[in-house]
């Protein structure tokens, strides 16, 4: 019989707690420790999360200045184009104003010798011949197709008969002292002025009026 083990059987008094009982409530500091442990592994989880999220809001940033960067450089190219596109049409219009001023200066002289035989040839008698007569006819529709093409250049006549006498679109060529007009007034037309809007092409030559000597 003494050589049979003994088998101890834990007796538990009352009031006695299971941490108490190295087999049951022993492992109390173990609990502890494995706590201890997972409020570290989350501390140290957490780490790379912050720093990842501080990298991507950094990066986020960096491309809304890039996106602003890049919309103000569009804006200032579309307002360099729209400069230069300005700038070639004023250009080009100029350009063509001095071309059609060119030539409508060209065709001046023209008008003014067709102007002049219409003149010379109204103060014909009127019996002169059917045949003149439809020559006559034939040179005022010639006049009349010249005006019609200078007109579609732009091309307008400077008023002078009755008007005041202005240096700016008047060359006085004639004084003739008067009581009949009012001084400084054009009282005839020597040669018809023209201009292409405010440009000048030529000064009408008029006769302007004068006050007489004792007034």
């Amino acid at each position: 019989m003494g050589d049979r083990k003994s088998q101890a059987i834990p007796i538990r008094f009352e009031g006695d707690s299971p941490e108490d009982d190295p087999a049951i409530g022993g492992n109390g500091a173990a609990e502890d420790e494995l706590t201890e442990i997972d409020a570290t592994g989350e501390a140290e989880a957490g780490g790379p999360l912050t720093a990842e999220l501080v990298a991507s809001r950094a990066e986020l940033k960096r491309l809304q200045t890039a996106l602003a960067e890049a919309q103000d450089a569009v804006l200032r190219r579309q307002a360099d184009f729209e400069n230069y596109r300005k700038r070639v049409e004023r250009e080009r219009t100029d350009t063509y104003n001095r071309v059609v001023a060119d030539t409508a200066r060209k065709l001046l002289p023209v008008m003014d010798n067709l102007t002049r035989a219409l003149d010379a040839e109204r103060s014909v008698e009127s019996s002169e011949s059917a045949e003149f007569r439809h020559f006559l006819h034939g040179v005022q529709l010639i006049s009349k197709q010249l005006s019609e093409v200078l007109e579609s250049f732009g091309v307008q006549p400077i008023p002078a008969v009755g008007e005041r006498f202005d240096p700016h679109i008047h060359e006085a060529v004639v004084t003739e002292p008067t009581d009949e007009h009012e001084p400084d007034t054009v009282v005839e037309e020597l040669a018809r002025g023209y201009r292409i809007g405010d440009r000048l092409l030529r000064p009408a030559m008029v006769k302007v009026a004068l006050p007489k000597s004792g007034n």
